[in-house]
């Protein structure tokens, strides 16, 4: 089961590739996998047949009883055979269904191949946090795959609608599953079932556990979802809301009826809630003239139908119950089919279009004929069974007296009713002549597409006369619950009550098709007492109402603002905190080192001139000057790694303020109007005094012995000798973890806020292109400016060409140095970061190494060198940048996280647990001894994204900034004033009346207004 699993996932990785390759033939490709999948089953029937499930598990997280376990019962077996075999089909329908130039193809089968895949693993999962896992990864592919038409409003709204009411649901469940587990002392689904949990907690977690159920598949009042979902095409509507999805729930309920069915909250919600959905599903669905709405509403009542049958609780309605399930997974997915045949062939699904069809598509109406005769429960069909067996073992429950047996066995009744109507609403609409619609012109369909739906319409007759060979693994899961076994599945057990029952079925049916116009107004004229969509949509509406008015009344303040609000926030409750205190310390020890009092007044200074000063840039850099004054209390405090850490951090938050700043005004506003200044020092005096006095509370606040002394053998045993490096990477790794991928996250915020079309690839970089050269100027236009001048200086001699040549191609420190403007380069900066930018890589190589022993490791190494990758971009612009990174960051990023990722899950593939380190030793000559551990590679991760990050702040922030810029500078195309670096005053001119200026400073006035023109000597010059 896992490798199957693990097939699903790769497979799914490569479709969108394959894709490319093989076009919409990918689908019979990837086809085989739940084929075999489904071979691979039925192999294993006579095992689990004889009381023998297959059990496959890998321990994950021992410390919390999780493990990768699967277990393959009856229940399990019947479920995992719907979704792979069905999936098949429906995939080998979707070839045929789809064209090749249909959007994002290769998307869509991987996740329709990835879904077969994730829900054959939580009906298998054992582990109920592992099952939970499943449960949620089905709703948010289905939320892409009822979204696969992205540019439809419809669409992205259905597939939002189901994932809120779907996670909603699962949240709820997994609060139930916590109390289950915590009670019940396992997180396996098997010894839960087998030693129920009772009182109070069995109660409540159930009850949390059937809202799960309900939303999932579409019980009242969560119904709303699934006829929304429509939006999605046809293929997914017939395997996700016919076949896989919705039946979810139903199997949930299936699953836990054993164990729980005898709880006071169990027939409430399962019977009550069941009957309720299978009465409004069929009332809903008589007033649908969409086909495929038709069919959804159809579904929401099949699905409270199965719901309240399989959990009701006895060994002949669990019987019925799980061929109901099987018999409603093969008609309704061959009728969403049959839809989609029709909808391409006559281009609508609205029946009131249609007219006709039945004697142009004749073996398409044939095939819908069986199927929602079986949908109404006709003999000789495997629904005209299953119903029967419904009919019998709920009259039985209702005649001993049990009250549920009679409200479900009235709720079947008269659901049955409305479901035989609205078949036959289905089949007229769709297939039948109207005299008052003309005949629908059709599109020719190739015979392929009809075939899945075919087979799915003939074992819907198969199976109702071999019913007896597939009674035993249905019978092997209804065996689990209370109750004879005297009862079989039959296709005739003869004149009975449950065969009048039926009798009495269709002749009320028959009169409601008879009166469908009388029906029909009486709809009409029923008001809408309750419409769950409506509570949707109005619960959205004030979660919508209540943010726009916090966002006017807050994010209209400013950033001043914001912070007042923060700040104001911080000052009471901590502030509150503060004073409830009991507990303070001794004695307060004033400073350690007599520098200390003066470090602190310079940061105190800075931080009061930094609020005073009206120039940005200056209280930038007097707000770095608070940070590097803590360099110096922490080195004072001797803590190395800290200072160094905050050194780095200091430097690159200084280097990241400028390049905002080169955008905003040189000046703060003189009256910000969001809080006046009295109100500005208030709060800052209370957030200070705050701050301090929860300084002084935590000296005093520690009642036991601290843990740091145990740290240093953690850190011997962890083969390091640095303890700070050692908790980041190794005892705490999970914290680091989460925080490189933080880092992540900014980074992609900070790309998305600047780039406009796309952030892949690099720095622009210095191509082998022809114009080359004339980017290598002082001004990149240079060189023909100043050919374009010649013409002018006929006096000048051949020595002047010969000094431009050479001017033109002779070395400079920085590749890209001479892209830069002359008053944008400093050649001293380009011999300084020349000369120090390699031998700070190789530092930041050395401390990403030595970090498990000395001061450094992957944040202090990729700090440095992308302040060394700073020093590049300020000396010699983006092209610099560039050519010293030619990497695309964000895929420096991605690699950084998975490498830290994979230390984190490959023990797992060892049998160990997640983080769980190793090491590799040696003693090598010259080096001595080495110890290199997976913690190191861990580092390494982090080293890597912290450098990437950096590049693609440089790359957002600068390179891509100073692009902008340059293109809002420009003038219209086709005038040589449009160069970059063209003098201002001279726009006006062409290129022959003036002489751009050179790195030497020459005058370049016009000539006009009297002015002369320069000398040879000048131009020589």
């Amino acid at each position: 089961m896992i490798a199957s699993l693990a097939a699903f996932a790769v497979l799914a990785l490569v479709t969108p590739y394959a894709t490319r390759l093989l076009g919409r033939r990918v689908f019979a490709v990837i086809a085989l996998l739940p084929a075999a999948v489904f071979v691979l089953l039925l192999t294993w029937v006579p095992g689990v047949l004889a009381g023998t499930p297959v059990v496959e598990t890998v321990p994950w997280i021992p410390a919390l009883d999780i493990a990768l376990s699967f277990r393959l019962d009856a229940l399990a077996l019947l479920l995992s055979l719907i979704v792979t075999g069905i999936g098949a089909l429906v995939l080998l329908y979707c070839m045929r269904y789809f064209s090749d130039d249909e959007p994002a193809l290769g998307r869509f089968a991987a996740l329709l191949l990835a879904f077969a895949g994730v829900m054959f693993g939580l009906v298998t999962a054992d582990d109920v946090y592992i099952m939970f896992t499943f449960w949620e990864a089905t709703s948010v592919l289905s939320y892409l795959l009822i979204g696969h038409y992205t540019g439809r409003k419809e669409s992205r709204g259905a597939a939002l609608q189901a994932l809120t009411v779907t996670t909603f649901g699962g949240l709820a469940m997994l609060i139930g599953l916590v109390i289950l587990t915590v009670a019940g002392g396992t997180t396996s689904l098997a010894e839960l079932i087998a030693n129920p949990v009772t009182g109070a907690a069995g109660e409540w977690a159930i009850a949390l556990i059937l809202i799960g159920a309900v939303s999932k598949s579409a019980l009242v009042p969560f119904h709303f979802w699934l006829p929304a979902a429509m939006a999605a095409p046809t293929p997914v509507s017939a395997y996700l809301h016919a076949a896989a999805m919705v039946k979810a729930g139903v199997y949930l309920v299936a699953r836990l009826a054993p164990g729980y069915a005898e709880l006071e909250v169990w027939h409430p919600i399962v019977i009550g809630l069941g009957a309720f959905t299978m009465l409004v599903g069929g009332w809903r669905a008589l007033r649908q003239y969409d086909l495929k709405l038709l069919l959804a509403y159809g579904t929401v009542s099949q699905l409270g139908f199965l719901v309240m049958v399989t959990g009701f609780g006895t060994r002949d309605a669990a019987l019925a119950g799980v061929a109901l399930l099987l018999a409603h997974a093969i008609f309704k997915a061959a009728l969403f089919l049959v839809v989609g045949i029709i909808d391409h062939a006559a281009g609508t699904r609205d029946w009131r279009k249609l007219s006709g069809l039945g004697r142009r598509m004749p073996v398409v109406a044939t095939i819908a004929f069986v199927a929602a005769g079986s949908m109404a429960g006709l003999p000789p069909l495997l629904g005209f069974v299953a119903k029967e067996a419904v009919f019998t073992a709920e009259l039985e429950a209702a005649v001993t007296g049990d009250g549920w047996g009679w409200v479900a066995l009235a709720a079947a009744f008269l659901g049955s009713v409305l479901t035989v109507a609205y078949s036959a609403r289905f089949l007229w609409g769709a297939f039948f002549t109207r005299a008052d619609v003309a005949p629908t012109p059709l599109h020719r369909e190739g015979a392929l597409i009809a075939t899945a739906p075919a087979l799915l319409s003939a074992a819907s007759v198969v199976f109702a006369f071999t019913v007896p060979f597939i009674e035993p693994l249905l019978a092997a899961y209804a065996d689990s619950l209370p109750g004879s076994e005297q009862y079989h599945l039959a296709l005739w057990h003869g004149l009975e009550p449950a065969l009048a029952l039926s009798a009495a079925v269709f002749a009320i049916a028959a009169v409601l098709v008879w009166g469908r116009q009388r029906v029909a107004r009486m709809q009409a004229a029923m008001p809408p007492t309750l419409d769950a969509a409506r509570g949707y949509l109005g619960i959205v509406s004030v979660v919508d109402r209540i943010a726009a008015w916090v966002t006017t009344a807050f994010q209209v303040r400013g950033l001043t603002g914001y912070l007042a609000i923060i700040i104001a926030v911080f000052i009471g409750g901590l502030g509150s905190a503060a004073l409830m205190n009991q507990t303070w310390p001794d004695a307060v020890r004033l400073w350690d080192d007599p520098a200390q009092p003066f470090v602190a007044l310079v940061m105190i200074v800075a931080a009061i001139v930094a609020a005073i000063v009206r120039r940005r840039v200056t209280s930038v850099l007097l707000v770095s000057v608070t940070g590097y004054g803590l360099v110096l209390l922490f080195g004072m405090s001797g803590a190395p790694d800290l200072a160094l850490t905050q050194a780095l951090v200091e430097t690159l938050t200084l280097v990241v303020f400028v390049l905002v700043l080169r955008r905003l005004p040189k000046q703060s506003a003189a009256h910000p109007t969001a809080l006046g200044r009295v109100n500005r020092v208030v709060i800052g005096l209370l957030a200070g005094l705050v701050m301090g006095v929860i300084g002084l509370v935590a000296l005093g606040a520690r009642i036991e012995p601290t843990i740091a002394e145990g740290l240093p053998a953690l850190a011997i045993e962890a083969h390091g000798t640095n303890i700070v490096n050692v908790m980041l990477v190794d005892i705490r790794a999970w914290d680091t973890l989460g925080e490189i991928s933080v880092l992540v996250a900014v980074a992609t915020g900070v790309a998305s806020l600047i780039f406009v079309s796309g952030r892949t690839g690099g720095a622009p970089r210095l191509d082998a292109s022809p114009d080359r050269r004339n980017r290598l100027q002082p001004v990149p236009e240079l060189a023909s400016s100043m050919r374009a001048a010649r013409p002018r200086l006929a006096d000048v001699d051949d020595e002047t060409d010969e000094a431009a040549e050479a001017h033109e191609t002779r070395q400079t420190w920085l590749l890209a140095g001479r892209t830069l403007s002359p008053r944008n380069r400093s050649i001293l900066i380009e011999v300084l970061v020349r000369l120090l930018f390699h031998p700070a890589i190789i530092v930041s190589v050395y401390l990403l190494f030595v970090g498990h022993n000395a001061p450094g490791g992957g944040f202090a190494g990729g700090l440095l060198a992308g302040l060394a990758l700073v020093a590049r971009y300020l000396a010699g612009g983006r092209y610099e940048l560039g050519e010293a990174a030619p990497v695309d960051a964000g895929r420096l990023l991605g690699t950084g996280l998975l490498l830290a990722a994979g230390t984190a899950a490959m023990p797992l593939v060892f049998g160990a647990t997640v983080f769980q380190s190793t090491w590799f030793e040696a003693d090598v000559a010259v080096l001595g001894h080495l110890s290199i551990g997976t913690s190191t590679l861990f580092d390494i991760g982090v080293y890597l994204v912290v450098v990437s990050l950096v590049l693609d702040i440089l790359r957002s922030l600068g390179a891509e900034v100073d692009r902008h810029q340059e293109e809002s500078e420009e003038e219209p195309a086709g005038r040589a004033s449009d160069r970059v670096g063209a003098p201002a005053p001279y726009r006006d001119l062409a290129p022959e009346e003036r002489i751009e200026t050179t790195a030497a400073g020459l005058d370049t006035r016009p000539p006009s207004s009297g002015a002369t023109r320069p000398t040879e000597g000048e131009v020589r010059a």
